[in-house]
């Protein structure tokens, strides 16, 4: 008898000590002063693609929403979806292709803001390889990719995939993006790579690379993959978003609010609200690769049922996760407009 006493008082103790020890619930959301306070991931602070996470901070609708919100910066999709998992942050400003690549794992995240239609990304290739014409030119060299599992690793296997290549027809290389990316191509670790703004400007105008593939607009996107391919999102655990619909209505509503304000300033204003140091290699090179990406932010943040469709097919054609288990996925479990339609309907301030 007196060993049962002691052992339940043991499995009390645990149960108390995992308790006040920070074992994370998906679905919890710190508070402070009666405000949420909710820490987002971004797959790259200054990478272009992602610009409406810090200018949302500097323009101040996270405050005004009444919503406290902490950016971390990785380079890599991959490690973000990872964090978001494990309870470490509440949201991820990534790519919506990992919503489908994780139900294909059984995980259930959601976009809750879809703010592009694109992918906003290039295939550079290096002035040393003049041999590489075409997509097709790829098979057997080295491809950089932020990690592998990322976006920009979907994205190379989407494109060489419509080749007939797979990943055993080249080599997929980890690069990360901006100076580990560059100083990749620049001495000899990668043929061509997947990459974006300001990445893209930089290696341009130096003459160290070469665009093969410009997924940075509509029509290029289409040519390239066939159709849309919706990218930066506001991801979220569905246990979160079904949890605390207030809180991701506010969230919704900043964001949204930032994409209407980009479609009404120019890439010069836009430039002068960001942190100083995403300017590091020029300001003039800074607002130009604003200028040739700005375009991929589609103003509303609604998702385009279209464009979710093709994520699904290219995945379910190209992607080792979700091929095996394509048909049942549920895209209707990887978006919701909802909080986007509340806050369109709400008066602009």
């Amino acid at each position: 008898m007196k060993h049962r006493k002691h052992w339940a008082l043991v499995v009390v103790a645990i149960a108390a000590l995992l308790l006040t020890t920070g074992c994370r619930d998906s679905r919890s959301i710190p508070m402070a002063d009666g405000r949420p306070q909710i820490t987002i991931m971004v797959g790259g602070l200054e990478k272009v693609i992602y610009l409406p996470a810090m200018l949302t901070q500097q323009l101040g609708f996270f405050k005004s929403n009444d919503i406290d919100v902490k950016l971390l910066g990785e380079q890599s999709g991959a490690t973000a979806e990872t964090a978001l998992l494990t309870g470490d942050v509440q949201g991820v400003v990534g790519f919506y292709d990992h919503t489908i690549d994780l139900q294909a794992k059984d995980q259930c995240i959601r976009s809750v803001v879809q703010m592009s239609d694109v992918p906003g990304e290039a295939e550079l290739v290096s002035k040393s390889d003049t041999g590489i014409t075409s997509v097709a030119d790829l098979r057997g060299k080295k491809l950089g990719v932020t990690s592998l599992g990322s976006s920009t690793d979907f994205l190379t296997q989407a494109l060489t995939g419509q080749e007939g290549m797979t990943t055993a027809d080249y080599t997929r290389v980890k690069v990360g993006a901006g100076q580990t990316f560059i100083a990749g191509m620049n001495h000899d670790g990668i043929d061509a790579g997947m990459t974006t703004d300001p990445t893209v400007a930089q290696m341009v105008n130096s003459g160290d690379a070469r665009i093969l593939v410009d997924m940075r607009t509509e029509a290029g996107t289409r040519a390239a993959l066939g159709g849309l391919y919706p990218a930066t999102s506001l991801y979220m655990s569905c246990a979160t978003v079904d949890a605390h619909p207030e809180i991701v209505q506010k969230l919704a509503t900043a964001f949204v609010q930032t994409l209407q304000w980009i479609k009404t300033h120019t890439p010069e204003e836009i430039a002068a609200k960001m942190p100083p140091q995403y300017a590091s290699a020029g300001k003039d090179l800074y607002v130009q690769s604003i200028r040739d990406s700005i375009g991929m932010f589609n103003g509303d943040g609604l998702m385009k049922p279209e464009g979710a469709q093709n994520v699904l097919d290219i995945l379910g054609k190209y992607s080792k996760n979700v091929r095996p288990v394509r048909d049942r996925i549920d895209l209707s479990e990887t978006y919701t407009t909802q909080f986007v339609q509340e806050a369109l309907r709400a008066p602009k301030q």
